[in-house]
């Protein structure tokens, strides 16, 4: 009996998590045509082939290999198996010296040919990254958001990057700013939040580091250049926080830093 390990991945949150049931599915037809028993399955869902260390499954799979659980992996394409020319002559050398083979839809993958469908897959991934580096660099250059979703924002459908004003969420914002300035600090200002019941931006509750960021990464509200704007023309100015010997704090804007057009400054929020 040969034993036979499935390994399915589909790499993105916006593809259809039933890619991978499809996969093994479909899997388990060449192996039914080949006379080869699955014992095992391994998936990864959402998560790219750049990196065999971010997989979990495939981290599994090799695992279960090294314990001589199966003689071969069957994928449905190489490229669901690897992407980068480094993990696969890793995996690889492994795989041969345990004695297992690598399979996909036409047959037995030969260390030639998956070596070449590694570096087209690494060439691939090298090329999309470029790509969607040169979309988001186009999106700033006109001045438009080119992160995620943005709590007090809401997206314009069909306009990438444009942003609109929430009313509702404006008024939480404000909130918390007023708040920081008056003293108060994010740890209680997030319970405040919690306790009025006020949604947090990811459906969860409030908490100071959603607040207050890191200030290394630039991340969390008082940070986020999107909310202390001021808007005058073509010109916005962010604002910094500074303290005050009595504890409370002053916002100090600044209005003379050049700075693309942006369609919707959040001057109106503040």
């Amino acid at each position: 009996m040969i034993r036979v390990a499935i390994y399915a991945r589909f790499s993105s949150d916006l593809q259809n998590d039933k890619s991978v049931d499809d996969q093994i599915a479909f899997c388990r037809e060449v192996c039914a045509r080949n006379g080869m028993t699955v014992v095992l399955t391994f998936e990864d869902r959402a998560v790219s082939a750049s990196s065999a260390k971010n997989r979990p499954g495939f981290i599994a799979l090799m695992r279960a290999a090294a314990a001589r659980l199966f003689d071969v992996v069957v994928a449905e394409d190489m490229d669901r198996i690897f992407r980068d020319q480094a993990d696969y002559h890793a995996a690889r050398k492994e795989l041969d010296f345990l004695g297992i083979t690598i399979h996909t839809a036409p047959g037995k993958v030969t260390k030639i040919d998956g070596a070449l469908r590694a570096l087209m897959g690494g060439m691939y991934l090298e090329n999309l990254a470029l790509h969607v580096r040169r979309g988001l660099e186009g999106v700033i250059r006109d001045g438009r958001h080119a992160g995620g979703r943005a709590y007090g924002y809401s997206i314009v459908p069909g306009s990438p990057g444009e942003l609109v004003i929430d009313d509702a969420q404006a008024k939480i914002v404000q909130r918390i700013f007023a708040r920081f300035v008056a003293g108060v600090t994010p740890r209680a200002i997030a319970a405040e939040l919690n306790a009025d019941r006020i949604a947090a931006p990811r459906g969860t509750r409030w908490n100071a580091s959603t607040i207050k960021g890191n200030n290394a990464r630039g991340h969390g509200m008082l940070l986020n250049e999107l909310y202390p704007a001021v808007s005058s023309g073509t010109r916005c100015g962010w604002s910094r926080i500074r303290p005050r010997a009595n504890g409370s704090r002053e916002l100090i804007r600044r209005s003379n830093i050049e700075l693309p057009r942006r369609r919707n400054c959040a001057s109106s929020m503040m």
